[in-house]
C-alpha cells in the first residue's frame, strides 16, 4: 500500500527558528540567521532482478550563523529539542568571540530579501510504495538487460523518492521556507564481447515523478549505451573538432559558472578575472538564468540569505553580462549580490539559428569528421590558469556518422580557447539538473591518445 511520508509543518519549522533568534540575540548577538529544515526519502536498490538494498533516511539540520559585530561562526545540530537549539546557539556565540573580525561579514541588506516568495510548486510527494519501488526498479534492469544478449550483467537498478521542508529567518525579519521534492530513476548494467565490457548508465530525475522518464525508457538507454561502446578503440594524438554530449556538457559549463562565481574572483583564482563585461564566448551563444521555472530542480524565490535572485542574462551574446555573488563576495568585490548563494538556477544556453542544430545527428553532420565524448574522467581543470585537461571516452564520427566507439583518450585546451571556440549547440536538452544545454560543438581541441 503506497503511503507518502510526511514531515513537520512550517508553523513548527517556524517556531524552531524564531525560537533560535530570540535566543541569539538575548545572549547577545549583534545579528544571525537561521534554517531548519528536515527531509525524508526511500531508495530502493535491485541486482540481477533481487532486492539489494531498502534505506529509509529522515535527516534534521539546524543551523545558526551569528554575528559579533564583524566577526562571524557558524554551528549546527540534527537535534530539534530547544536545550539542543541552546547549546548550539553558545556554541556559535563562543567561537564568535574568537574569530578575525571581517569587514564584509554580515546579514544581506535589507532591502534586497525577498518579502513576497513566489510559489515555484516544488513539493510534488510520489505516492509509491515500497514494493512499488521495487518493481519499477526491477522493470528498468530488465529493460536494460533485454536490449541486447550482450549486456550480460546489472550494476543495479535505483529508485529514489525525497520530501523535504525548511525554514529560512534572519533577524532582519525575513522568514520564509517551502516544501520541495524530488525523485529520481537510475540504471547500469554491463555488456561484453571478444574485446571486454563496458558498462552503460543513465539516469532521470525531477521535481515530480510525472516528469520522469519511465523505467523502461532508463533502462533502454542505459543497456544500448552499454553495447555501443563496445570493441572501442584508441585514437592517435591530434587535434580535431569535438562535440560534447548534453550530459556530458553540463560539466564544461559549470567550469564557467564556478570561474564567474564570486568566491573565486574576489580570492583571484579564476582564469575570468576582470572579464566582467567583456566577450568570453562567440556572439551567436548566449545564457539565461531564470529562477522562477514552476516545477523545475533549479528554481528558488530566494538564495540561501533569503535574497530574491532575478531572471537575467549572464551571458548576452557572448558577453559576460552577469556574475554569480552572494552577500559577501559581492562586498568582497565592492558590488552588490546577485541573490546567488547556494549556486546557480536554472541556466538556459540558446544560440543563434545559424549555430543552432535540432539533433545530434544533425550536429555531428555538422561536425564531418571528429570527436563525440560522451563521458568525461577526472577532475582536470585549473580555474586560475582556466587549462582544462581530462580523460574520456566516447565514439570518432567520420563523415557525420558515428564510426566505432573509442576510450583511453584525453581531451584538453584553455578554457578561454574552448570557450571561444563554440561552433553550435544541438536542442537535445538534458533535464536533469539546472543546466539547460544541448550537446555542443568545439570548432577544434587536443585530443592525446596512445601514439
Amino acid at each position: 500500500m503506497s503511503q507518502t511520508p510526511t514531515i513537520s509543518s512550517s508553523e513548527e519549522l517556524g517556531s524552531l527558528v524564531s525560537y533560535a533568534l530570540d535566543t541569539a540575540l538575548s545572549l547577545g548577538a549583534t545579528s544571525a540567521s537561521v534554517e531548519v529544515s528536515e527531509e525524508k526519502g526511500t531508495c530502493v536498490t535491485v541486482r540481477n532482478r533481487e532486492t539489494e538494498s531498502i534505506e529509509h533516511t529522515h535527516d534534521r539540520d539546524f543551523g545558526i550563523t551569528v554575528y559579533l559585530g564583524k566577526s562571524k561562526a557558524v554551528a549546527s545540530s540534527g537535534d530539534f529539542r530547544k536545550e539542543s537549539i541552546l547549546r548550539t546557539v553558545k556554541a556559535a556565540l563562543d567561537m564568535a568571540r574568537y574569530t578575525t573580525p571581517d569587514e564584509c561579514n554580515g546579514l544581506p541588506d535589507k532591502e534586497r530579501l525577498c518579502t513576497n516568495p513566489r510559489q515555484l510548486d516544488l513539493f510534488h510527494p510520489w505516492n509509491i510504495s515500497i514494493e512499488e519501488q521495487v518493481q519499477k526498479a526491477v522493470e528498468a534492469e530488465k529493460a536494460a538487460l533485454s536490449v541486447d544478449k550482450r549486456v550480460v550483467n546489472s550494476d543495479g537498478a535505483m529508485i529514489t523518492t525525497t520530501i523535504g521542508s525548511f525554514i529560512l529567518g534572519n533577524t532582519e525579519g525575513f522568514l520564509h521556507g517551502y516544501p520541495f521534492s524530488d525523485h529520481s530513476i537510475d540504471t547500469s548494467v554491463i555488456a561484453e564481447d571478444q574485446n571486454g565490457m563496458q558498462v552503460g548508465s543513465w539516469h532521470t530525475s525531477g521535481v515530480s515523478s510525472m516528469d520522469l522518464l519511465s523505467p523502461q525508457q532508463v533502462g533502454r538507454i542505459a543497456g544500448q549505451r552499454a553495447v555501443d561502446h563496445l570493441s572501442a578503440r584508441g585514437l592517435s594524438t591530434r587535434k580535431c573538432p569535438v562535440v560534447f554530449e548534453a550530459p556530458v556538457a553540463k560539466s564544461l559549463f559549470r567550469t564557467f559558472v564556478h570561474a564567474a562565481s564570486g568566491s573565486a574572483l574576489y580570492r583571484k583564482t579564476s582564469f575570468l578575472e576582470g572579464m566582467l563585461n567583456k566577450p568570453i564566448f562567440p556572439d551567436h551563444l548566449s545564457i539565461l538564468e531564470n529562477p522562477f521555472i514552476p516545477r523545475y530542480w533549479g528554481s528558488a524565490p530566494f538564495d540561501d540569505e533569503g535574497v530574491r535572485p532575478s531572471e537575467r542574462l549572464v551571458v548576452d551574446h557572448g558577453v559576460l553580462s552577469g556574475l554569480f555573488l552572494s552577500s559577501y563576495s559581492a562586498r568582497k568585490l565592492g558590488m552588490t549580490t546577485t541573490g546567488n548563494a547556494g549556486g546557480p538556477y536554472n541556466l538556459i544556453f540558446s544560440e543563434a539559428p545559424e549555430a543552432s542544430e535540432k539533433t545530434l545527428s544533425a550536429l555531428l553532420s555538422r561536425m564531418g569528421t571528429g570527436l563525440l565524448v560522451t563521458e568525461l574522467i577526472g577532475q582536470g581543470v585549473n580555474y586560475t590558469t582556466g587549462d582544462f585537461s581530462k580523460g574520456a571516452s566516447g565514439f570518432w564520427v567520420e563523415n557525420g556518422r558515428i564510426a566505432y566507439p573509442v576510450e583511453g583518450i584525453t581531451v584538453a585546451g584553455n578554457l578561454r580557447d574552448i570557450f571561444m571556440s563554440i561552433e553550435a549547440m544541438s536542442d537535445d536538452v538534458d533535464l536533469n539538473g539546472c543546466y539547460l544545454s544541448g550537446s555542443v560543438l568545439i570548432k577544434e581541441m587536443t585530443v592525446a591518445g596512445n601514439s
